[in-house]
């Protein structure tokens, strides 16, 4: 047995111990959202409080007898980001908790803020916050995710998502000879409909991915309850 095969039958031993799924060979290069834009407007989630806001502002913008006068104000800036329900996800350490959910923000040209939350066991929320970036630009759609400072980020790629309604992300890192990998459904919605959920499982299996080893996550309303405080 050579070091690399040691290294790495240690390294399945210890993610096996944290029910990682771990699949032997190296990180497959899954196709990934063509034109992703991390700044596209979630028309579903924004127009009507974008519109009510504009209609707002302009009533109260304008002096009285002005109503015939044209008016010249801000717009709001319309934004993609917001709000993801985590639907199913591939087993891993870092999230163990139910009714979790991904709140993405513009922190600025080219980087976008994440916060990820979820009710524990105990009744406690926890959650982390980092930023996400494009290593290159002409694919957008390659995310790398960092939560803490003096660590490598991780690779967060947007197979496939329409915007307003479902998002299928993929992770995975190679480890020697294995590679370990991730997975998440996401939807603007605590629920997804069954036929776009089996869509994302085949885009899944279509690159090896287990998706009988996905867990379905707990988004009841009356459990979650907690996470709207």
């Amino acid at each position: 047995m050579n070091a690399i095969q040691l290294i790495s039958i240690t390294l399945l031993s210890a993610l096996a111990a944290h029910a990682q799924v771990i699949m032997p060979g190296r990180c497959p290069k899954p196709a990934v959202q063509e034109n992703f834009d991390a700044a596209r407007v979630n028309t579903k989630a924004t127009y009507a409080s974008h519109t009510a806001l504009i209609i707002s502002y302009i009533v109260q913008s304008m002096p009285s007898g002005t109503m015939n006068s044209p008016l010249v104000f801000p717009v709001p800036p319309l934004q993609y980001l917001g709000t993801w329900y985590d639907i199913q996800r591939l087993p891993h350490a870092f999230q163990k908790g139910e009714c979790c959910t991904a709140t993405y923000s513009l922190k600025s040209p080219g980087v976008v803020g994440v916060l990820n939350r979820e009710l524990l066991a105990d009744g406690s929320i926890n959650s982390i916050s980092g930023s996400a970036t494009a290593k290159n630009p002409s694919e957008p759609a390659k995310l790398q995710v960092s939560f803490f400072e003096n660590t490598p980020p991780a690779p967060y790629w947007v197979l496939s998502t329409d915007y307003d309604n479902y998002s299928l992300v993929y992770s995975c890192t190679d480890l020697g000879v294995l590679h370990v990998e991730f997975a998440w459904i996401l939807s603007r919605k605590p629920t997804l409909p069954e036929e776009t959920l089996e869509e994302l499982h085949s885009t899944l299996s279509s690159i090896g991915v287990r998706v009988d080893k996905l867990l379905t996550t707990d988004q009841d309303a009356a459990f979650c309850s907690a996470m709207q405080q």
